[in-house]
């Protein structure tokens, strides 16, 4: 019997060793920067370590999509050691692959844990707590999403997320060690890691915020069923997907989420792996491509309406012309990195 390769694509072999490797050494090498008496190299290793959790979390996506490795257990195994990376390892890889495999087959953003609906059945001073931090650019819907996988196994009556108690407390004793013993040997480092890991935060949810403008269904259980309501096939999926480009002008740049921005390309062939995606978007869509909207364009659009989007239903209006992210909200709370 022929043992298979290591990666699935034979052209995938550098691309993705240096992709593993530089999430390594950015993770390691920015860890170790933050215990530097030096300010300048503490604020170097905070956005080196920040964005070696970014890479590990869009590797995280690869793995899901089984584009990197060739044996499918790899990619899990994989999958878990970056999930500890970003802090999403309270939830099972698997999970995380269902929910997303969910939000391609479906064509819409499925969730069972419905932010908007939690925050609005909570007091109003807690509704203003969260739009404050928010206002303030501190991800809370985030946080708040985290620590719902966290608490999930521990208030459910659902037997199979009650099974997962025993593991989920084991890792997030593990963390806390971990933690302490950062925080005895430099209060400064855990306090920039944490720092680190809410750049991350922000970076990955301004990407998922402009990347759909798909109909949001919140179901109890991960099998449940959508309404049939409307036809959601690969024509909808394209007109409601937008390659939020980091640049069209320096195309090199991208690479620093690792392609994720040519997303239209991505949900036109999800296979396809990170380092193809630039070359199939410009075989699919040309240059005038009008679902491609610069980050540059939406960065006005974030600022604006940040407070907004967490209440929100409505994703706002893209129209066209230069401007036709004005008015374009965004989403909030469909990171891949939680299973809810």
């Amino acid at each position: 019997m022929t043992a298979k390769p290591l990666y699935r694509y034979a052209d995938g072999r550098l691309p993705n060793t240096l992709a593993i490797l530089y999430t390594a050494l950015a993770y390691g090498g920015g860890l170790a920067l933050l215990f530097a008496g030096n300010g300048w190299l503490n604020a170097l290793g905070t956005l080196l370590l920040a964005h070696g959790m970014i890479i590990a979390a869009y590797l995280i996506h690869e793995f899901a999509h089984g584009a990197i490795f060739s044996v499918p257990k790899h990619n899990e195994w994989a999958g878990n050691v970056c999930s500890w990376l970003c802090g999403s390892c309270y939830a099972e890889f698997q999970d995380l692959r269902k929910k997303h495999m969910r939000h391609h087959v479906d064509r819409a953003d499925v969730i069972t844990f419905d932010s908007k609906a939690f925050l609005k059945a909570r007091p109003l001073w807690l509704q203003k707590l969260v739009l404050a931090l928010e206002w303030a650019y501190v991800p809370a819907v985030e946080l708040i999403m985290h620590f719902y996988v966290i608490a999930l196994p521990f208030i459910t009556d659902n037997d199979k997320h009650r099974a997962r108690r025993g593991k989920v407390a084991a890792v997030l004793a593990i963390r806390t060690l971990l933690f302490v013993g950062l925080a005895v040997l430099s209060p400064k480092a855990v306090l920039l890691y944490a720092v680190a890991w809410m750049i991350m935060l922000g970076v990955l949810r301004f990407a998922d915020a402009y990347q759909h403008t798909y109909e949001a269904f919140a179901v109890l259980e991960d099998g449940g069923k959508l309404p049939e309501d409307k036809r959601r096939d690969r024509s909808y999926e394209q007109q409601n997907t937008y390659s939020n480009v980091v640049s069209e002008r320096w195309p090199a740049l991208n690479l620093l989420l690792l392609n994720f921005s040519f997303h239209n390309a991505h949900h036109e062939k999800p296979v396809a792996p990170w380092y193809r995606l630039p070359k199939l978007h410009a075989e699919l869509y040309g240059s005038t491509y009008n679902q491609v909207i610069p980050m540059r364009k939406l960065l006005g659009s974030f600022h604006r309406y940040r407070v907004r989007r967490v209440l929100d239903d409505d994703y706002g209006v893209v129209s066209e012309g230069p401007n036709k992210a004005d008015n374009f909200y965004g989403a909030v709370g469909v990171s891949f990195l939680t299973a809810v």
